[in-house]
């Protein structure tokens, strides 16, 4: 594993200028790489997109589901009934009414529940803003020269400055994941901007 340290840059040609003033001080082109990470939400990490397998907010969804199939079907049958009572209707109106009831109370059991957990407040770690979108500027160091790249890259002009391990080939950050919380480089720690 290779010690990495990097920078969000907000252009391109900040994040540039930034690995031309790290060559400056010795850093070698096959050290330093620059990309652009997406923001939250937007890193493919499935087929159909996305980073997430299901939304944190819905997780609440299948218990309100179940509590409106049940409370839909009884508020179904007895206007049903009512129905069949008052207009002599067959039986098997009493029945469609309890699915329709069913149906409709699942549907807003769940979204019930979904929206009572947003307003609630409550963020879960899927919800958090990991790592800001931007141009990150990575460079190849070792722990000698790990705090020369890093005050290099902060009067550069970059911010959230990281320190990682992982694996450089072919001068890159072969297994960088956006969707992982990065690690402060702690003598220049700060506030994320």
């Amino acid at each position: 594993m290779s010690l990495i340290v990097a920078a969000r840059f907000t252009t391109f040609p900040a994040a540039e200028s930034a690995a031309q003033k790290l060559f400056n001080a010795g850093f070698v082109e096959e050290d330093v790489t620059l990309f652009f990470v997406n923001p939250r939400g937007q890193h493919a990490r499935f087929p159909l997109g996305g980073d997430v397998s299901t939304d944190p907010a819905a997780r609440e969804a299948p218990k309100g589901a179940g509590l409106g199939v049940t409370i839909g079907a009884v508020a179904g049958a007895i206007v049903g009934v009512g129905i069949f009572a008052a207009f002599s209707a067959p039986l098997l109106v009493s029945v469609i009414a309890a699915g329709v009831g069913a149906y409709v109370g699942s549907l807003v059991g769940a979204m019930s529940h979904t929206h009572e957990h947003g307003k609630s407040g409550h963020r879960t770690p899927f919800h958090e803003e990991i790592r800001d979108s931007g141009v990150l500027v990575a460079a190849h160091v070792s722990p000698d020269n790990q705090l020369d790249a890093a005050r290099v890259l902060r009067e550069a002009g970059g911010v959230s400055i990281e320190k990682a391990t992982g694996r450089w080939q072919q001068g890159r950050w072969a297994d960088f994941d956006p969707t992982r919380t990065p690690e402060p480089l702690n003598e220049f720690a700060e506030k994320r901007v």
